[in-house]
């Protein structure tokens, strides 16, 4: 499943929390927007970590794109989308 995540944090340290976690998942796009190939379990799993660190004041997306969607991105500047291999940092 590919899962673009995206989040506007205000407190510095919550916001380098949720980029740190992320980093394990997916490739930072963006400063607050990454692109995630991931397996059903593990965004499952994202979602329980992240849920630990944000607060009422935050905002987190998650934008799952089918397989069908994907070809129909367009990058118009910066890395094309990219499946990356799945690995965490612990």
């Amino acid at each position: 499943m590919f899962v673009v995540v995206c989040y506007d944090i205000p407190d510095d340290k919550r916001r380098s929390r949720v980029g740190n976690i992320l980093e394990g998942y997916g490739n930072r796009v963006q400063r607050s927007v990454f692109e995630c190939d991931l397996t059903t379990a593990h965004v499952k799993k994202l979602k329980e970590r992240l849920g630990k660190v944000i607060k009422p004041d935050d905002s987190l997306r998650y934008y799952s794109l089918c397989a069908e969607c994907l070809p129909k991105v367009e990058v118009a500047n910066g890395p094309a989308i990219e499946k990356a291999q799945l690995y965490f940092v612990v």
